[in-house]
């Protein structure tokens, strides 16, 4: 029993609709940042607005890994491409650590070679660009990860987790501009060593994610418990030998052997395990492939009468 269906079409059109808007709102932001760098003499704020370009080289990678894993299978990928996107999403995690790392150098080389002490009081108009930054980019987080939760997408994930690392340099931003104002220049590059542990411990959780889906790692504990409970609930499975599941970059793989009357005719015994296939693709829409296998029950003695005759070769094994 199986089933191998690609990923629906509307989840790929939802990942690039956000993508798009993603990239709009980033090309936006970003030049009105650097405009207020510029004119408000924060090189805090310019710094932002390179971040936000960055985005949008982040958020092309998002397009490519999703539309190369909703390709549909083919004579030399018959699994399909899911993984695809993971790979996308590797480089998407190792970008917000560079990111992050990026901040952090820049804070600490400020701190000690006390470079934050020379710099110009910053305008208002720059702290005013900060603030709708952190705003918007805050709210682009939520709007990307509650698209990725809904089609569980690593890539867009990673990009939404992208959008929370620019508000928190926005944010780094913003206290480094108000520090400033109020005589307390060093609050920039201590807010920026903060935000790169934060953005450094986002793209490890993003990276162990996706490593995970690409050596094939079980699904979690409580997926497993609920889906053993489900099968043991259909009518005429007396057991379950094993149950095992494996990610497949946004799908699943179930492998499921089953105990069922071995005095059942071959046809009542697929009708069970087909019952048992279905059960698991209507509760969980993640799973691409589930397998399922029919054993006979041991403790249910065959009845007196019934004949199992085996082939010549097994027979001689």
């Amino acid at each position: 029993m199986n089933n191998n269906n690609n990923r629906p079409r509307g989840d790929s059109s939802l990942a690039m609709r956000v993508s798009y808007v993603s990239i709009l709102i980033n090309l936006v932001l970003s030049v009105g940042k650097f405009v207020a760098g510029i004119f408000g003499h924060s090189s805090a704020m310019i710094s932002d607005a390179i971040h936000s370009a960055s985005d949008v080289f982040s958020t092309i990678i998002v397009i490519f890994g999703v539309l190369l894993s909703s390709r549909s299978s083919d004579e030399d990928h018959q699994y399909g491409h899911e993984k695809q996107e993971y790979i996308a999403t590797l480089f998407l995690a190792f970008i917000l650590l560079f990111t992050g790392l990026g901040i952090g150098y820049e804070g600490v080389n400020s701190i000690l070679t006390g470079t934050y002490r020379e710099k110009t009081m910053p305008g208002l108009i720059a702290m005013v660009a900060a603030i709708v930054s952190i705003v918007t980019k805050e709210g682009m987080f939520w709007y990307t990860i509650r698209a990725a939760n809904k089609i569980n997408s690593g890539a867009l994930r990673a990009d939404a987790w992208h959008h929370r690392s620019d508000a928190l340099s926005s944010i780094g931003s913003f206290i480094g501009i108000f520090g400033a104002r109020m005589g307390y220049a060093i609050m920039d590059p201590l807010a920026s060593v903060v935000i790169c542990l934060m953005i450094i411990h986002a793209s490890l959780s993003i990276f162990h994610d996706a490593s995970d889906r690409l050596v094939d790692h079980a699904c979690s504990q409580e997926e497993e418990e609920n889906m053993h409970a489900l099968v043991l609930s259909q009518c005429g499975v007396t057991g379950i030998d094993s149950l095992r599941t494996r990610m497949f970059g946004s799908k699943m793989y179930v492998d499921i052997d089953i105990v069922a009357d071995g005095n059942l005719s071959l046809f009542q015994a697929h009708r069970i395990a087909d019952e048992v296939h279905d059960t698991i693709e209507r509760h969980f829409p993640e799973v691409k492939h589930c397998m399922v296998h029919v054993s006979p029950d041991p403790a249910i003695p065959v009845k007196k009468g019934t004949k199992i005759t085996l082939p010549r070769a097994e027979a001689e094994n």
